[in-house]
Order: structure tokens, then sequence, then C-alpha cells
């Protein structure tokens, strides 16, 4: 079997994760890092793993010619890094979330995966999370019937956490592509963050299969664990004709069908455990998506862009106090104009 070589771009925390995966990968071997802004930090890094540092990303990836880069940056970093990575040609590229944070990103972006031969996915590994894919297995058995309601929400914002609570709700609905959003946004405050986006945000939305959902986050978003902790609260349920899941996950999950019901609690040593398989299954099929073009990563950047775009939708659906049909063609200066709805209103 062939041993693909992977490098990462970024040594920060969320970089561990994307590292301490390969313990379960056999398909690759991790030989190299680069972080420009912190020696110490890569140093670190690079004795942890027992890889080769640079300080320089460009100078890694002419040198160590991987076939995976794993780009473990801030958001503000990557309009730099990601055309870089597909101008020197990398087979792959798995991009941590969110992948855009305003109209110029996500312009750009699709401009660029248009083109691209670089397989772009994004880090949205729960998709993979062992008892995410029980659950996702119970909804498409067929024993639940249809899903008649999708309820997802976050406590985060929807660029820190709610492009990975769309992701879950999507897949449990076999990706059926976002028709129509209508929704509302309040509070400035992290409009300036990191994450750029409203400080919370309530929408009602459409897939082309016909089934309706509720998209929360930020600080409104139902609470679904006793720890203020904001981070903690992500979930997602499908309602089906005859019976339901539910998955949270820094708390619980359930299946309840006509013939059974199932659950368990997640504790802090098993979240961190299945959440290196999520990685590890996410990279592995990264690997599979180099071997066969036919095999795309689940999470891959065109899909990634889709649910971008709904959010984008749901900041002109604020604005406009109407519907918005998706896809959806944004004006350059809608991030502005939402900005100014929320300052003022």
């Amino acid at each position: 079997m062939q041993k693909y070589r992977s490098a990462i771009i970024g040594c920060g925390g969320r970089a561990y994760g994307h590292a301490n995966a390969y313990q379960h990968v056999s398909s690759g071997e991790l030989v190299a890092c680069a972080n420009r802004s912190d020696g110490a930090r890569r140093e670190k890094f690079s004795e942890t793993f027992g890889i080769t540092g640079y300080a320089d990303a460009e100078q890694m990836l002419r040198v160590e010619q991987p076939d995976l880069v794993h780009l473990v940056a801030m958001p503000d970093q990557w309009r730099e890094l990601i055309p870089m990575v597909s101008e020197l040609g990398v087979p792959a590229c798995l991009v941590e979330k969110p992948i855009a944070c305003g109209v110029e990103d996500w312009r750009f972006l699709s401009e660029l995966e248009a083109k691209t031969a670089t397989k772009f996915g994004v880090g949205k590994q729960y998709r993979w999370q062992p008892d995410f894919t029980h659950c996702r297995k119970a909804v498409e058995s067929g024993e639940l019937g249809e899903i008649r309601f999708l309820d997802f929400s976050c406590g985060m914002n929807l660029t820190a956490q709610g492009t990975h609570i769309i992701d879950w709700a999507m897949s449990l609905n076999n990706d059926s592509p976002i028709v129509r959003v209508f929704g509302t946004a309040s509070g400035a405050a992290s409009l300036d963050s990191d994450y750029p986006a409203p400080d919370t945000s309530s929408c009602q939305v459409l897939f082309e299969n016909g089934v309706y959902g509720m998209w929360n986050t930020g600080s409104t978003s139902p609470r679904v664990i006793d720890d203020d902790t904001i981070y903690k609260h992500c979930r997602v349920a499908a309602y089906c004709e005859n019976g339901h899941v539910l998955f949270e996950e820094f708390n619980r999950w359930e299946i309840v069908t006509p013939r059974l019901a199932e659950n368990d609690v997640q504790t802090p040593e098993s979240w961190r455990a299945k959440n290196d398989l999520a990685q590890a299954n996410l990279t592995q099929a990264m690997f599979d998506w180099i071997e066969d073009d036919t095999r795309p990563v689940e999470t891959n950047l065109k899909l990634a862009l889709h649910q971008f775009n709904a959010i984008l939708g749901i900041y002109a659906s604020a604005i406009s106090h109407q519907p918005i049909n998706i896809p959806f063609d944004p004006s350059s200066d809608l991030d502005s104009q939402l900005r100014e709805v929320l300052e003022y209103s």
C-alpha cells in the first residue's frame, strides 16, 4: 500500500487534533509542519510529533512535496495560503472551517474551486464521529421513515460553529441542497472577532427534498448541557415519521425507533478519543479521494461553499425581512449592509 506524505500549516491547538489522528491512519504519515509567527510553538509541535519544522510554508511545500496539506491557520490567513497550495500543485488540502467569513472570501473561493486541480476538503470531521455515524445509519436504514423536521443549533456564532452544525443536518438529510432560508440576526459585537458573524441568528431552512429545518446559533440557541462554556452546546435532531435521532457533541446521543431506544452519555475522555477517530476517518477519506477521483470527500469545498452561501442568504434575509432562495448571488456590499443593520437596530 502506498504511504502518502502529509504536512501541516499552523501549529496551534487544533493542529494537534489533526496530528494525533495519524495514530489511526495507515495510508499516510505526517512529515513536516510550518508556523511563521511563533517559532517556539513550531519547535514544540515538531518535537512532539518527530517531524521537520519550517518557518516558511511555501518552502516546506517545495521541499517536502506533500500529497496532503492540513491547513490549520486562522481564517484571515487562508486568502494567502489556499491559492498558494493550489498554485504549487499540492494534490489535496484539508482546510479548517469556516471556509469563508464574508462575501469577498466566498466569491474568491468559488472562482478558485471551479478551476483548481487541488482536491480541497473542509475539516468538518464530525460526519465521521462514531456516535454521529450511528445516528446517521439509523436514519438511512429507513426504519424511522421519512425525515419530517431537522433541529440544529450551537452556542457560538455562524462562522465559529454554524457551518459545522449545518453540515451535521445536511449529512442526516442525504446532503439534499438548501433551496431557501428565512432568517434573522442580532448583535454586532462578534463582527470584529476572529470568526466574524452576528452574535445570534435564527433561521428556517428548506431543503430540496422538501424537509424543513430550524438553524439557531449564538446565546439564544438552546442550552443542551449544564455548563456555561459557550462551545459545548452543539446539537442536531432529526424527527422522522416513526421516531427520532439526537446527537449532542458534548453531552449525549439517542436513537428512538418503534422497535427500540438507544442512548449514551459523552465523557471528556470519550469525546477526545472519538474526535481523534473522526479526524482520522476524514483524513483517510482525503487519501481515498487522492486515489480515486470518483470518491470526493463528503465535506468537499464545493459543498462548504454552498453552505456558506446559505449563511450569506441569512444575512440578506435579516436585512430585507424576506425569504432568500439559494443559490444566491450576494451584493458586494452585503457585509457592510449587515453591519449597519445590526449596529443601528
